[in-house]
């Protein structure tokens, strides 16, 4: 796949409209392990901070935007990872491993006094969350929020495959061709993945990028070496990336959210849910893995309420 295909696929993820409700806002940079950082605060809620982790690897916080109206009851954090958006883009491989994007989070965490705060992430974003909370404790974290997540690298490519095989038989061929022939970047094959990505990831055509996310587009070299050349294909740095045998040790409120055609699939994803104890899990219905740009309405209410039974103490 192009470098040009994998960007329109990350900033396909980060597409929306601007939520309409005027919350106050204040952005700026930090400096984290590796170079700055670029961060956006919106609302002034009451309520504890919900701190948003954005997907790809290389994608950008732009779509999680659709979630500013939350600020009417807290204060909602979303920051561009090192390497894309509006952050800096140090061009050190290096850098681009699961611990350093850990220690990124606790840098920013630490800078803007986040002592407390509920934390969600989409996709790799989830990946990210997960092993944060494992790496670092939950101790001020008040609920954690898996959207969509990779939590096993092995599952994720087991299910893909199992996606692929129900795309029509002529698409199948295509793709097991090129990947044979290794002409990943050839028209027909890259014509061919978006059978997937229409399905599993979009839910839909692919929606065109608005202006709020111009200036601040993803990165797709940090996506082919931290997982690779395609959703079902991984050969980067987390080819073996598995938290699933450590989920017991969850001991803060989880939700586990995923699209009804998601290509983190509803029942692993329930799967995943049943091995953390008091967890709940919820379905966007009629989405897929961008379920916040399909569904916003129904997601931000599944969130929204949520995070306030946590802050109440009322889940069952």
């Amino acid at each position: 796949m192009t470098k040009g295909l994998l960007l329109s696929v990350l900033l396909g993820l980060s597409l929306l409209a601007i939520a309409a409700d005027d919350q106050p806002t204040r952005s700026g940079f930090l400096t984290v392990p590796g170079g700055p950082i670029w961060y956006r605060i919106t609302g002034a809620g009451s309520g504890i901070p919900l701190v948003v982790l954005h997907g790809g690897p290389g994608g950008t916080s732009c779509g999680f935007a659709l979630l500013d109206s939350l600020g009417l009851d807290r204060p909602v954090l979303r920051y561009d990872q090192l390497g894309t958006g509006r952050s800096g883009r140090p061009d050190d491989m290096d850098l681009w491993k699961v611990d350093r994007f850990v220690e990124e989070l606790h840098s920013i965490r630490q800078q803007l006094g986040l002592q407390r705060m509920h934390l969600l992430g989409h996709s790799w974003g989830g990946a990210l969350a997960a092993q944060y909370v494992l790496d670092k404790g939950s101790k001020g974290i008040e609920s954690l929020i898996l959207s969509s997540p990779l939590l096993s690298t092995r599952d994720w490519i087991a299910d893909a495959n199992t996606l692929r095989g129900q795309l029509p038989e002529h698409v199948q061929q295509t793709l097991a061709e090129h990947e044979a022939a290794g002409t990943l970047d050839s028209d027909e094959y890259k014509q061919a993945t978006q059978f997937f990505y229409e399905r599993h990831v979009y839910g839909g055509k692919r929606p065109q990028t608005p202006d709020a996310c111009a200036g601040a587009p993803g990165n797709a070299a940090i996506y082919e070496y931290m997982w690779g050349p395609t959703e079902f294909l991984s050969t980067g740095n987390l080819l073996d990336f598995d938290v699933t045998d450590r989920l017991g040790e969850f001991d803060l409120p989880v939700l586990f959210i995923a699209g009804e055609f998601d290509e983190a699939i509803p029942q692993r994803i329930r799967g995943f849910q049943q091995q953390v104890a008091g967890s709940r899990f919820a379905m966007i219905e009629d989405a897929a893995h961008a379920s916040l740009q399909r569904q916003p309405e129904r997601y931000r209410k599944i969130l929204g309420d949520f995070l306030r039974q946590v802050e109440a103490g009322k889940l069952d």
